[in-house]
C-alpha cells in the first residue's frame, strides 16, 4: 500500500504587532477586565482560550509563574508572568476581587468566553487605529517574535508557547528575520 502524501499549504505568515500597537492596542481596550486580558494574551503568550479560563489559584506571583492547565492537547504548562502584566492583572483584582475565574463571564460561575476576547481585541485595535488583521491570537504571535527579536532560545519559547513541535514555533523565525 502506497502511503499518500498531502501537500499542505504554506502557513501565512502571522500577523505581528510592533511594541508601540501592543501599547495602543492595550491602551484602548474596553475597560480594565479586557486590558488584563489582553495583556495575559500578549505577555504570557496565551491562546485565547487559556486566557478565557484564568483562574485566581493560577496566579504564582512568588515564582512569577502563571499556570496553564490543560491547554491544547490537555497539557498542563507554566507560562511566564512579567512584573508589568502581575501589577495589571492585581489591579483588575483589587476592581472585581473575582473569587474562582480571573475574569468571569456574565454569570461569575463560568468564565469568559472567548468570543467576549475576540470582540474587545477588535474593538481596542479600532479605537487605535491599528490597521493590520488582529485578533488574540496575534498577540501570541507578537509575544513570541519580539522574545525571538531579542534573542531568546527558540527551545525556550517553545516551552512558553506550550508547543508540541518546534516547527510550530520555528514559524516564527520567519517573521523575526523579516523585520
Amino acid at each position: 500500500i502506497k502511503h499518500l502524501t498531502f501537500v499542505r499549504e504554506p502557513r501565512k505568515i502571522p500577523v505581528v504587532l510592533s511594541l508601540e500597537e501592543v501599547a495602543r492596542l492595550l491602551e484602548a481596550a474596553p475597560g480594565p477586565k479586557y486590558k488584563a486580558a489582553l495583556a495575559a494574551a500578549y505577555g504570557a503568550g496565551l491562546r485565547v482560550s487559556e486566557v478565557a479560563t484564568l483562574k485566581v489559584s493560577d496566579i504564582d506571583s512568588e515564582r512569577m509563574m502563571l499556570r496553564v492547565e490543560q491547554g491544547k492537547g490537555h497539557k498542563d504548562r507554566h507560562a511566564m508572568l512579567a512584573p508589568q502584566l502581575l501589577e495589571l492583572l492585581r489591579d483588575w483584582w483589587r476592581i472585581a476581587r473575582p473569587q474562582v475565574w480571573l475574569f468571569p463571564g456574565q454569570n461569575p460561575v463560568n468564565p469568559m468566553t472567548t468570543r467576549q476576547i475576540n470582540r474587545a481585541c477588535h474593538a481596542a485595535a479600532d479605537m487605535a487605529r491599528i490597521t493590520k488583521r488582529v485578533s488574540p491570537h496575534t498577540l501570541r504571535h507578537s509575544f513570541a517574535t519580539h522574545l525571538l527579536e531579542q534573542n531568546t532560545d527558540i527551545r525556550v519559547i517553545q516551552v512558553l508557547l506550550g508547543h508540541a513541535k518546534l516547527e510550530t514555533t520555528a514559524l516564527y523565525t520567519r517573521i523575526a528575520t523579516n523585520t
